[in-house]
């Protein structure tokens, strides 16, 4: 099928080209495919070039969830103790009803590079921002740069993982009027921000300098993200979900 090589090139997984698929040809048959015949057609019949590139694009198989190697894990040392807990954020944000909310981590590469990765929870939309460092000062500059190019009804809280790279978050909400709420210690309260850093390792694999990428080549990874039909959205793509939410502040 010709859709499959251009989608699978663009690192979407063989469930989500399936499912776009559904979507995009409802009630023609013959235009779809499940993805278990995508994964055999694949790994059963792999020969020739064409099938062994496509094979690189598939995301890499665990036998088990580490999320602790997926983002920078703290104890919360530094953090700074005007901190305000997950368990005070209003249940509105709990529920992803309403867009706007957001969760954030750093990633770190090698030669002590870092990005800061967003999620909002409603659409799953993604931001990568460029950090110079991960002290607070620079994360927290970045993070209001980033925050100042959204409408405010698209960015009202943000949660983030326990760490002193915001410790300074208070002037974070200053400049943005961004509430912060911080997450338990060793605790999976950050399933979309910790699911996309696991994705983003496609694009951005451990123990290489996260420092050579630019803002712009961080936000054409993001469009791809973004761009891929997602099964919790009913395979719409985030970047379709988010400019739902643009439209309705408008």
């Amino acid at each position: 099928m010709k859709y499959l090589s251009a989608k699978l090139r663009r690192k979407w997984s063989p469930e989500q080209v399936a499912g776009w698929l559904k979507r995009a040809f409802p009630g023609e048959a013959h235009k779809q495919v499940s993805h278990e015949t995508i994964y055999r057609s694949l790994y059963i019949q792999a020969r020739g070039f064409l099938k062994k590139e496509l094979l690189a694009h598939l995301r890499a198989k665990r036998t088990v969830r580490r999320s602790q190697h997926a983002s920078l894990k703290r104890n919360g040392n530094g953090q700074s103790k005007d901190a305000v807990p997950i368990s005070e954020r209003p249940a509105s944000v709990e529920d992803r009803a309403v867009p706007g909310h957001w969760e954030g981590d750093l990633i770190g590469g090698s030669k002590n590079s870092y990005i800061a990765t967003l999620v909002e929870r409603h659409s799953r939309y993604v931001m990568l921002v460029k950090v110079a460092n991960k002290d607070t000062e620079s994360v927290v500059t970045a993070l209001i740069k980033s925050a100042q190019k959204l409408p405010r009804e698209l960015y009202k809280s943000l949660t983030w993982d326990r760490g002193k790279e915001l410790a300074d978050h208070p002037r974070f909400t200053l400049a943005t009027d961004v509430d912060v709420y911080f997450c338990d210690p060793h605790a999976w309260q950050r399933g979309s921000n910790e699911n996309t850093n696991r994705l983003l390792r496609q694009y951005l694999p451990r123990g290489t300098s996260l420092s050579v990428h630019s803002q712009a080549k961080l936000s054409a990874i993001a469009r791809q993200l973004n761009e891929r039909p997602r099964k919790t959205l009913q395979y719409q793509t985030p970047a379709e979900k988010f400019a739902e939410c643009v439209a309705s502040t408008g």
